[in-house]
């Protein structure tokens, strides 16, 4: 809000309606599989990594990719 209103360039009006915009849009959070906060920019960016990171590392991803590789390890 701070930010929205130091900038200037939009009315009352159009901060109260993007803010509200945010909460409804935050208030579905228990739909994600993942739920990162932005505080603190270093920790959100690190959060963000290991969810990129898990999800390559997904047995059903990895499965593909690593066929050869998991059919000569298991033969």
């Amino acid at each position: 809000l701070q930010r929205l209103t130091a900038r200037g360039q939009d009315d009352n009006a159009i901060i109260d309606a993007r803010m509200a915009e945010a909460v409804e849009e935050m208030s579905h959070y228990v739909e994600g599989d993942y739920l990162v906060v932005n505080q603190d920019f270093d920790v959100a960016l690190a959060e963000l990594q290991a969810i990129f990171t898990c999800q390559r590392l997904r047995t059903s991803r990895q499965q593909t990719e690593l066929a050869q590789l998991l059919q000569d390890l298991l033969s």
